[in-house]
């Protein structure tokens, strides 16, 4: 267990990383990888249950100490994340399936690595832990609603279908996880240290399978939507820091916020876009996970160089 324990640690450490090496296997390798792609959403639903056995019902307990805190940062991530989607692949000329794709991620709820960097960060972890839960659970709703209205127009989209999918491969899940957790706790804390393991490895997974089932995809328009996908997040990450600014939230509270609303929860997207669209309309969740995991761990380093204490310091009274 020990062993098993310490390669979780070592997962989670450089979960970035890993991402991006699943990305590099599945170019490498994708006749071996393709075949996972329809097998996305199975393997989100394995992550979202491990999800669910972290959280307990007084996570969601910040909601009512810090109410303003939390609903600016849902409301964030529900409105700066899907517009950002919509308007950066069309400010690049994206092909229809890649807008309904940029579209998906930015609709998806926070990343489930959000709180490990919001923790790195020295951000407000409780708020992150708070909103990632939220939004999860709007998600059913949410979704499929800013997804229908943003691409509708581009491809046709069955709101109702995605409704489905999204309490299949997230909510059911969540809630089982939670439910377990709260009946059998002592026997769920035992395994706990191991589930970065099962999220990195899911992601690792998730990343092969779709980028290995669109190789040739990559290889042309790789450079035009790594482009997207990097504006996409610095501005989600840029845009929800200077919404907590602007309304007076602490700076570990803004931190918080920044992370959630430019880390996605892009295996949902990747999941639905696989189901419901076409394997190539999942490709920016692909590189999304990559990409976001890699500059969130880089956000995190600057961050934990720079005290929270020192930067509230730094502010004039009542910034």
């Amino acid at each position: 267990m020990s062993i098993v324990k310490r390669v979780a640690d070592f997962a989670g450490r450089w979960f970035a990383v890993l991402v991006l090496l699943g990305a590099v296997i599945g170019m490498a390798a994708p006749a071996q990888t393709a075949p996972i792609a329809p097998h996305v959403s199975l393997l989100l639903g394995i992550i979202m249950f491990g999800m669910g056995l972290t959280m307990r019902p007084s996570d969601f307990a910040i909601v009512a100490k810090h109410p303003k805190a939390t609903a600016l940062g849902v409301v964030s991530q529900y409105t700066i994340m899907p517009l950002l989607g919509f308007g950066v692949a069309h400010l690049l000329s994206l092909e229809p399936l890649l807008i309904v794709g940029m579209i998906l991620v930015g609709a998806a709820p926070g990343g489930t690595a959000s709180n490990v960097i919001v923790y790195l960060a020295r951000g407000d972890v409780a708020l992150s832990v708070a909103m990632t839960s939220i939004s999860t659970l709007l998600a059913p709703v949410l979704t499929p609603l800013l997804v229908l209205a943003l691409a509708g127009s581009t491809l046709p989209v069955d709101a109702g279908d995605l409704l489905v999918s999204i309490l299949q491969v997230v909510l059911v899940p969540v809630v089982a996880g939670l439910v377990v957790r709260a009946v059998a706790s002592r026997a769920v804390d035992k395994v706990l240290p191991l589930l970065p393991l099962v999220s990195v490895g899911g992601i690792l997974v998730v990343v092969a399978g779709v980028v290995g089932a669109n190789a040739d995809a990559v290889a042309s328009t790789g450079l035009l939507l790594g482009l997207a996908v990097i504006l996409h997040n610095s501005l989600g990450l840029g845009l929800g820091y200077l919404v907590g600014r602007v309304t007076g939230l602490p700076e570990s509270a803004r931190r918080a916020v920044s992370i959630e609303v430019g880390m996605q929860n892009s295996g949902l997207a990747a999941a639905l876009a696989t189901a419901h669209f076409a394997p190539v309309a999942a490709l920016p969740a692909a590189l999304f996970s990559v990409w976001h995991n890699l500059s969130g761990a880089a956000l995190a380093t600057f961050w934990a160089r720079r005290p929270v204490q020192a930067e509230e310091a730094a502010e004039p009274a009542g910034g």
